[in-house]
């Protein structure tokens, strides 16, 4: 049923909305010079393209035509990274072979064998997935040595899809499972990421590069990593699309863990097209059948009537963000969808047991993953070599959570399996329970809220309880814009149940398209007004 849904979405995204045959949208400004160059062979120059707004269907259309190459796009994307990168540190190196695999894809192009929609599409990696020909560091000094033995599972699928391995990106160091009061997009390899919205705004964590590197159009997709908020945080501060696929559906060898219990990596991107083209790579779904999807050409949130949807207000997170919640739910209503407020329950609960389970299976996970690599062997010896290496404590010294796992319960004690048993079922429960009870397609609630002054003494102040449920059960959770707070942006996190990825990568498209809620980041230094005591 899985592979059958997924193939539906993806070739309706192919069929249906994307290759309409209208013509891919011209650049408006491009200050940054990223317009295509000369075609090889001495052909025509390249049209420009927004790089802001076109999609992987229409790039695909393009160069199925001939007026786009992968070489044109990926040198266009390798510019800009050259261009805005030292403005926000998004991306820590890009892949010296980026160029030699785009004309591989545009050879395969010309002879009418390109593999599927990723042909040729340039992406980027968070840097704690393996590659067997770049670092991989997890943003620690300790990784930064030899790269991995051999790629993640998912880089060999996105390689087979004929991808472009762009380069790698910026994070939270060990996906921002170090200290008790970290800073989110400080590694001590990449220094800290910059909002690109606001400058000194903080971008959220883990992965932040990824996201940040998508706002600023530095790439056409991204892979992300969430073991609780770290996929769907960064996408909703950064004004992106962010899915964390049910567990389970991406593998994550060759990732490195924080738990292999609730971890799992996924696509990000400016649109929920592309994440929806990108997630059937990752999860080896059929990417060539018909079927159908949202048409963007039709009356927006046409996708919407009929359905139920319960929104989780979080009125935590202050009262702008309430007042979007307000104003979206507005606007869902006005498309033909009924919104009903909801509490999903038993939240304390889980907050009491997520983090002491966790410390457990990091141990577990980060000591199997060290046996793998040159450097510290396993998490005792990498908490000495922060002790020795100045450069872990440029920003927070702490690594109380290393410390932490190390004394926490084997994942053998049942003190362990009884907290992971309950966190499972109450999770699960959370959701299920909320969806039935109200008759609901999906569950809404704020992604985040108005991104915090990055400051490395006091740390982060990113509570943020809507992405646990899903997180902790396994269930897929999508974040998309939902509009801005002044100038900083906040995400719509949209959660159902267990493998209805697919289904909520549809209605996705459909609040995607109705909100309409995406606007370029203007760089801005700094900003009074709300989120500014976050």
């Amino acid at each position: 049923m899985r592979q059958r849904s997924v193939a539906t979405l993806v070739a309706a995204l192919i069929a249906g909305t994307l290759l309409t045959g209208a013509p891919a949208p011209q650049a408006q400004a491009d200050p940054t010079g990223t317009g295509g160059p000369p075609a090889s062979g001495g052909g025509p120059r390249e049209p420009r393209a927004d790089l802001d707004v076109v999609t992987i269907p229409e790039l695909q259309a393009r160069m199925a035509d001939g007026s786009l190459t992968s070489s044109a796009l990926t040198a266009a994307y390798l510019r800009r990274i050259e261009a805005v990168n030292p403005r926000i540190k998004a991306v820590l190196r890009t892949d010296p072979t980026a160029l030699r695999q785009a004309a591989a894809s545009d050879a395969r192009h010309r002879h009418g064998h390109a593999r599927g929609p990723l042909d040729g599409i340039p992406v980027l990696l968070k840097d704690n997935v393996d590659t067997r020909d770049m670092p991989t560091t997890a943003g620690s000094a300790a990784l930064a040595g030899r790269p991995p033995r051999a790629d993640a599972a998912l880089v060999t699928r996105l390689r087979d899809a004929g991808a472009v391995i762009l380069g790698k990106t910026n994070l939270s160091e060990w996906a921002n499972f170090r200290a008790t009061k970290p800073t989110s997009g400080w590694s001590a390899v990449g220094g800290q990421t910059n909002n690109p919205y606001v400058l000194d705004r903080n971008p959220c964590g883990s992965s932040a590069g990824s996201a940040a590197a998508l706002a600023s159009s530095l790439a056409q997709v991204a892979i992300g990593t969430e073991t609780d908020g770290s996929i769907v945080c960064p996408a909703g501060m950064n004004g992106v699309v962010g899915l964390k696929p049910s567990r389970g559906l991406v593998s994550g060898a060759g990732v490195v863990p924080i738990s292999a219990d609730q971890d799992t990596a996924g696509p990000m991107a400016r649109n929920v097209t592309d994440t929806a083209l990108t997630y059937a790579v990752l999860t080896g779904g059929d990417t060539t059948r018909p079927a159908g999807f949202p048409d963007r050409a039709a009356r927006p949130g046409a996708g919407l009537r009929g359905k139920r949807i319960g929104l989780w207000r979080l009125p935590s997170l202050g009262p702008e963000v309430d007042a979007l919640m307000t104003r979206t739910a507005e606007s869902l209503r006005a498309a033909g969808a009924e919104v009903v407020q909801v509490t999903p329950p038993y939240q304390e609960r889980l907050a009491e047991l997520e983090y002491p389970a966790l410390l457990s299976e990091f141990h577990r996970d980060v000591d199997a993953y060290l046996a793998t690599r040159e450097g510290p062997r396993n998490l005792a010896g990498l908490i000495e070599f922060n002790r020795t290496h100045p450069v872990e404590r440029t920003c927070f010294s702490g690594q109380e959570l290393f410390e932490q796992a190390l004394a926490a319960p084997p994942t053998t004690d049942a003190r362990y399996r009884a907290m992971r048993a309950e966190l499972d079922d109450l999770s699960r429960r959370s959701i299920d329970e909320t969806l039935a009870a109200h008759h609901l397609d999906a569950i809404a609630s704020p992604t985040n809220p108005p991104a915090w002054t990055t400051d490395c003494a006091r740390g982060d102040n990113d509570v943020i309880p809507s992405s646990t449920p899903a997180a902790a059960a396994g269930y897929p959770s999508l974040s998309v814009p939902a509009g801005f707070v002044g100038e900083l942006p906040v995400g719509l996190l949209l959660m159902t149940g267990g493998r209805h990825d697919a289904g909520l990568l549809s209605l996705g498209a459909a609040v995607e398209h109705r909100l309409d809620a995406w606007r370029a980041p203007r760089y801005l230094p700094t900003t009074g007004g709300a989120g500014a005591s976050r």
